[in-house]
């Protein structure tokens, strides 16, 4: 019979944390409004839950060929998904997406695109309802 370490509970515990974040991640991909909110639901799953996982296995695993593999991935998912994000919702907002009509502040469309990208009420920018009320 195996037995059961402090250490292989401390990393089964992590390992739970990070599929707690996961699964928020994944509530807040099919809850959020809009793809910029989803992204940010996303990254922050797979940074913070994903390299919880991956952590929690090589504290359980020790420094195998497992628990390595399982560090490197994580080392991977943690410089990658952050950069993969940015460059995603960057994008979006060049191509067109428009932001959620709850969204506060868009300065990056302000700065950069002419105007804010945010969604008016009837599925406009509030950029050209501006000009329209502009114009009237």
């Amino acid at each position: 019979m195996t037995e059961v370490t402090v250490v292989d509970i401390i990393g089964y515990i992590v390992i739970l944390v990070g599929v707690l974040f996961d699964l928020l991640g994944a509530i807040g991909l099919v809850r959020f409004p809009d793809v910029y909110n989803r992204l940010q639901s996303a990254t922050k799953s797979v940074t913070l839950g994903t390299f919880g996982i991956m952590i929690g296995i090589l504290i359980v695993t020790g420094f195998t060929p497992l628990g390595i593999k399982a560090l490197i991935c994580g080392v991977f998912l943690l410089l990658t998904a952050p950069v993969s994000a940015h460059a995603l919702s960057r994008g979006s907002l060049r191509f067109g997406a428009k932001m959620w009509k709850g969204t506060v502040i868009d300065s990056y469309g302000k700065d950069k695109l002419g105007g804010p990208q945010i969604e008016s009420e009837e599925g406009e920018t509030k950029e050209s309802k501006e000009k329209e009320d502009e114009v009237a």
